[in-house]
C-alpha cells in the first residue's frame, strides 16, 4: 500500500528510517484498524501528502487493538492509528509490558456509536414511552428499566460490546449507563470485541448491543441487525477518540521523520475535512486494502447523515466525525486527563500524583507545535481547556489568524476542569473505585 513512484530528495539527518527502501524516501511503517477514522493516515499516503513530505508511509492493516499495541511495543510498527487510551495506559505499565508511547497528533474527533440488538431495542420500547429520537439520557433510562427487568425474574445481565479496556468506547458505555444508576461492573456484562467481529456477534446473539467506530454501526443497522441509539458526538460534543501512537524512544530518535509525518497528516486533515473531497475520501476508505464497505455506506457517514434504523431515512448528527476543525488533530492534555479520570473511576487503576503526571506527559503538544510552526496554521496557545464549558463556537487564543472550538457539552449538563481532578472524582455516585476517595489526595483511608 506504499505510494508508487520515489522522489530521489535527500534530508541529510541521522533518522534511523534514513535509507530504508527507496534511496532519497524515509520508510514509515503504520498499523491501522479498518474504521473510517484512519482516514488521515490512508490520505497522508494516498493522495501525496506524505511523499510530498519525503516520506514513504507504509499502511499494515491489523485486526484488533491488541496487535496494534503489541507490534508498537515491539518495534514492527513505527506508529499507529491508535485509541487514546492505549499510550497513556501503557505509560502507566496497564495492560501489557511497559514501553512508554505518547500522542503527538489527534487523528480526529467522535465517531462512535451504541448500537443494541433489535430484541434489546424491543424491550426498551415496549411500554411506548421511548421514541427512536429520544435523548441520550432518555436511552439510557430505558436500558436501566431492563436491565431492572431482568434482574428481577432472575434472567441473565445483558452483554454489551466494546473494543478494548483502556478504550473511549469502554468509558462512554460506563459513563452514560452509570448517568441512568447503571452499575456497568455489577448490573451487566462488559466484553471485548475486535472491531471487525462486532457485527458478527450481534448476528449470532453473543451479544445484545455493542459501541464501536464506523462503519460496524452502520453496516449494522443496514444488515437489520441493530439500532444506533446513541452516537458519540451525543454523548461529547467534541470527544477524543483516535490518536497517532508512536514509541517515545523511536520519537526521540526520529524527530526530522516525525516532524515530517505529522506535517502530512495535518495536510490530509485538511483535504479530508474538506467536504467537497468527501465522496472521494468515501471511494478511498472503500477500497479492499482498507474497509473493505460499501461506498455509499461511507459518505453517508462521513457526511454525518446516518440511518438509526434499516427503515428510517437519514438523520443529521452534528459533528458525527470530524477531522480537522475546532482544532481535530491538537493533542489537548485535557483529553488525555479525562482519560486518565475514567481509568480511576472504574478501578483500572489507583490515583497517585505520579500516575495523573504521566498521563499528562503522554499527549505532545509541544511536538506537534514544533511539526507545524512553519506551516500558516492557527496553533492553540493553551495546552488543556475545561472539557464541556463551551455552549456555542467561541474563538480562543492561537499563534495566528482565528481558532474557534466548541460546542462541546456533555450529554449530563457536567464538565471537566482537569485542575480539580479530585472534585471531578468525587462526584460519582456509580463507580469502581476500591474505597472511593482513599484513592483520592486528601482523602480518608
Amino acid at each position: 500500500m506504499a505510494l508508487g513512484e520515489d522522489l530521489a530528495l535527500d534530508f541529510g539527518q541521522e533518522d534511523e528510517t534514513a535509507g530504508k527502501g527507496a534511496p532519497g524516501l524515509r520508510v514509515v511503517r503504520a498499523g491501522f484498524i479498518p474504521l473510517v477514522d484512519c482516514a488521515l493516515l490512508v490520505v497522508a499516503a494516498e493522495k501525496g501528502f506524505a511523499r510530498r513530505e519525503s516520506l514513504r508511509l507504509d499502511l499494515v492493516k491489523e485486526a484488533s487493538w491488541a496487535n496494534i499495541r503489541d507490534r508498537i511495543t515491539l518495534g514492527h510498527l513505527d506508529c499507529a492509528h491508535m485509541l487514546a487510551g492505549i499510550p497513556i495506559a501503557s505509560g502507566l505499565d496497564l495492560g501489557n509490558p511497559k514501553a512508554r508511547m505518547i500522542a503527538p497528533f489527534s487523528l480526529g474527533l467522535n465517531g462512535n456509536a451504541i448500537t443494541v440488538s433489535q430484541r434489546l431495542w424491543a424491550a426498551m420500547s415496549d411500554d411506548g414511552r421511548l421514541s427512536a429520537e429520544a435523548s441520550p439520557m432518555a436511552m439510557a433510562q430505558a436500558l436501566a428499566r431492563v436491565v431492572a427487568t431482568r434482574k428481577a425474574a432472575g434472567a441473565e445481565p445483558l452483554t454489551l460490546g466494546m473494543v478494548y479496556p483502556f478504550s473511549c468506547h469502554n468509558y462512554e458505555l460506563r459513563y452514560w449507563m452509570a448517568a441512568a444508576g447503571v452499575h456497568p461492573d455489577r448490573d451487566l456484562r462488559l466484553v471485548v470485541i475486535p472491531p471487525p467481529l462486532m457485527v458478527a456477534y450481534l448476528r449470532e446473539g453473543y451479544i445484545d448491543g455493542f459501541c464501536v467506530g464506523e462503519p460496524w454501526n452502520s453496516l449494522a443497522v443496514d444488515s437489520r441487525l441493530g439500532r444506533i441509539i446513541v452516537t458519540k458526538a451525543e454523548l461529547w460534543r467534541m470527544s477524543p477518540e483516535k490518536v497517532l501512537g508512536v514509541r517515545a524512544d523511536w520519537a526521540e530518535r526520529n524527530p526530522e521523520t516525525l516532524d515530517a509525518l505529522l506535517r502530512a497528516l495535518y495536510r490530509a486533515a485538511v483535504w479530508a475535512g474538506d467536504p467537497g473531497n468527501r465522496d472521494e475520501l468515501a471511494a478511498l476508505l472503500a477500497g479492499r486494502d482498507y474497509l473493505d464497505a460499501p461506498k455509499d455506506l461511507i459518505g453517508r457517514i462521513l457526511s454525518g447523515k446516518l440511518r438509526r434504523t434499516a427503515d428510517s431515512g437519514p438523520v443529521e448528527v452534528p459533528d458525527y466525525i470530524v477531522f480537522r476543525r475546532g482544532a481535530a488533530t491538537f493533542p489537548w492534555i485535557s483529553h488525555a486527563m479525562w482519560i486518565y479520570s475514567q481509568m480511576v473511576r472504574w478501578g483500572q487503576i489507583a490515583y497517585s500524583e505520579d500516575g495523573a503526571a504521566e498521563a499528562a506527559r503522554t499527549y505532545r503538544p509541544d511536538l506537534y507545535r514544533r511539526a507545524l510552526a512553519g506551516l500558516d496554521v492557527p496553533l492553540p496557545s493553551a495546552s488543556a481547556k475545561v472539557e464541556g464549558a463551551l455552549e456555542a463556537p467561541t474563538a480562543v487564543g492561537c499563534t495566528s489568524g482565528q481558532l474557534v472550538l466548541g460546542p462541546d457539552g456533555f450529554f449530563d449538563d457536567q464538565s471537566f476542569d482537569p485542575d480539580r481532578l479530585r472534585d471531578y472524582l468525587g462526584s460519582f455516585a456509580i463507580h469502581s473505585m476500591d474505597g472511593a476517595q482513599g484513592h483520592l489526595p486528601g482523602g480518608e483511608e
